[in-house]
């Protein structure tokens, strides 16, 4: 399976109707490393490990094929609000 940012971004986007940020840290490592930020209104008074359970469901298929997986997901409001820190 070909994994790219630009093709967890689709995904993510289609699946949880997110805006957000992939940031690829494969260089320099031994396999597929992705660092993502998910923004998306259907995180929306859900906790942590529920929206990140949103996150993994949606990528379920990909998960098994990389290497290394950070996630971070915010609400449109947090998102704003660390915009403006």
């Amino acid at each position: 399976m070909e994994l790219s940012a630009d093709y967890l971004r689709e995904k993510l986007q289609r699946d949880l109707e997110a805006e957000h940020v992939v940031e690829d840290t494969t260089p320099g490592r031994c396999a597929t490393s992705f660092r993502v930020l998910v923004v998306s209104a259907k995180f929306e008074g859900k906790p942590l490990l529920h929206r990140h359970r949103l996150v993994n469901a949606s990528l379920s298929e990909e998960l098994p094929h990389i290497h290394a997986f950070e996630q971070k997901t915010l609400t449109p409001d947090q998102w704003a609000r660390e915009q403006q820190k």
